[in-house]
């Protein structure tokens, strides 16, 4: 394991990180044809050709890395990943995609399909709807032609290389929003 050298590595978390989304391939998402890799690749992939920044990449991509250790509550997990390495905005996203998703699914489980209406008044509800309807919800197509991990490991790196909380990358409270062809101004 490469992360195995520790605080001598520059890059070991983003080794960490990496070494997660590999074991991920191991994994097939239930009822669907393709595994979690594949779904966080196609989330970053397609976040990569809408032309967003860095974060947002990284964020679409790495959004249910707790998956495999926390089910039912992923997003917090994936959320408390990249925390201390995104924009505010983005972690905040990650965090509460769970409950925007169950706009798609929920009612196959009983569940309340508009919960996300909790947030309505949020600054960040539309960002939020609009992350999960272009890069999370769309990305379960087996034909989908989605960039490779090699692709994403130089951003992996940056993001995961930054000092951790670094107020000038956190923007607490700053939002740059999501581009006009996403819903977002």
């Amino acid at each position: 394991m490469r992360c195995s050298r520790g605080w001598k590595n520059p890059f070991w978390r983003a080794d960490r990180v990496l070494d997660e989304l590999r074991r991920a391939a191991d994994v097939t998402l239930e009822g669907y044809q393709i595994n979690r890799l594949q779904h966080g690749l196609q989330s970053g992939t397609r976040a990569l050709r809408d032309g967003v920044d860095i974060d947002w990449v990284v964020g679409a991509m790495l959004h249910d890395i707790g998956d495999g250790l926390a089910p039912q509550n992923h997003d917090r997990m994936s959320a408390e990943v990249i925390r201390p390495f995104v924009r505010w905005e983005v972690s905040w996203t990650v965090e509460h995609h769970g409950i925007f998703q169950s706009l798609y699914y929920g009612h196959h489980y009983g569940w309340d399909r508009n919960a996300r209406d909790r947030y309505r008044d949020h600054p960040l509800f539309d960002t939020c709807a609009a992350f999960c309807e272009a890069w999370d919800q769309s990305s379960f197509d087996p034909n989908y032609p989605m960039e490779p991990l090699e692709t994403f490991e130089p951003m992996v790196r940056e993001v995961f290389g930054r000092k951790a909380y670094d107020p000038a990358v956190i923007r607490e409270n700053e939002m740059t929003g999501l581009p006009v062809h996403l819903g977002m101004a």
